[in-house]
């Protein structure tokens, strides 16, 4: 009896290190830019830090940057819903018509400042298109620092500047509001831009401040251009998402945890940490001798009026759907105006 007693205790003793790393969870968090990116240092490696704090070391990320996966930027999508990744961060407009609703807060002159218009986004999707996230749990959505015009050649001042010239689009929307204003699109994600401008594929692209610095794109360029008034020429809606497989497998605690880490405030968040590096990014292109001009607000008048258009055929591509385009477009406007007050 002393025996199977015995033996008994070790089989339990040898069950209790696999059900204690059973528990132990390792995410792995995949996006597409270096690891000395701002989104990497800033954003990504902290909310990783967190939980990890949070959970008392249960819960750990390994990240890989730029790729590190394999695939491009776009596939990253498909990667965190098929379990390749687990948490991604990406760009819904390198997937084209996969974000149709959400997409109302890339239209032109759309947002205001990056904070509440993060959190508008949030409500906006939690109320509106979680259709467009079947298979994933978002834990933050946000929009970026103003989309600024980057030239090698030629300063912009005016809406007859634009015409004719080769500018790097960040999206569907943005394709169409640059044609709208005259340019001609090429889209291209941000990887390829530096490349496109030193062989002069591109003559400008249209990127926030804070990609310049780690795409070297301040000294592929000399002249920048940015929209006076309060709301930019255009910004992009950004997504951190976890395979929500992943997440049901969770034990309750941990999932406390990640939802602690969740929401309209963490995205309101996210946002804030490319406040800094916008700034930095448009220091470099000072410090590089770089000519940074802002469009007179009184001449934005008009490029609103000739970027019009692609607001109105967003609206007539979602009624197409069957749904209420000009009801979505309003609330959207509305949540934008709430959190801006």
């Amino acid at each position: 009896m002393k025996v199977r007693r015995l033996a008994l205790g070790f089989a339990t003793a040898a069950l209790i290190p696999a059900a204690v790393q059973a528990e132990e969870v390792l995410l792995r968090v995949a996006h597409f830019l270096p690891p000395v990116s701002p989104a990497h240092t800033k954003f990504i490696a902290p909310w990783c830090d967190k939980i990890a704090a949070e959970s008392q070391g249960r819960m750990k990320c390994q990240i890989y940057p730029a790729m590190q996966l394999g695939g491009t930027p776009p596939q990253l999508l498909n990667q965190v819903r098929d379990g390749v990744a687990d948490i991604v961060w990406t760009l819904p407009g390198y997937t084209a018509g996969r974000f149709p609703v959400s997409e109302v807060f890339e239209l032109p002159f759309f947002t205001t400042e990056r904070e509440p218009s993060s959190r508008a986004l949030w409500d906006f999707v939690q109320g509106h298109a979680m259709r467009e996230f079947a298979g994933l749990k978002p834990l933050a959505t946000w929009v970026t620092g103003p989309y600024v015009l980057h030239f090698r050649d030629k300063e912009v001042n005016t809406l007859e500047d634009m015409k004719g010239l080769k500018v790097r689009a960040p999206s569907r929307l943005g394709t169409k509001l640059l044609a709208s204003l005259g340019a001609t699109p090429v889209g291209m994600p941000v990887p390829q831009m530096a490349e496109s401008l030193s062989k002069g594929v591109i003559d400008g692209a249209l990127v926030p401040w804070e990609v310049v610095p780690a795409t070297k794109a301040h000294e592929l360029t000399k002249f920048h251009a940015e929209a006076g008034g309060n709301h930019p020429l255009i910004a992009a809606t950004m997504i951190f998402v976890m395979n929500q497989k992943k997440y049901d497998s969770l034990p309750a605690e941990l999932k406390q945890v990640i939802d602690a880490n969740s929401g309209r405030e963490t995205s309101a968040w996210v946002s804030a940490q490319f406040i800094e590096p916008d700034e930095a990014g448009r220091k470099a292109a000072e410090a590089q001798g770089n000519t940074v001009s802002r469009i007179p607000v009184e001449d934005i008048a008009k490029w609103q009026a000739a970027a019009k258009p692609v607001a109105e055929e967003w609206i007539k591509e979602i009624s197409a759907k069957g749904l209420d385009g000009q009801k979505l477009h309003d609330e959207a406007v509305a949540l934008v105006d709430k959190y801006s007050k």
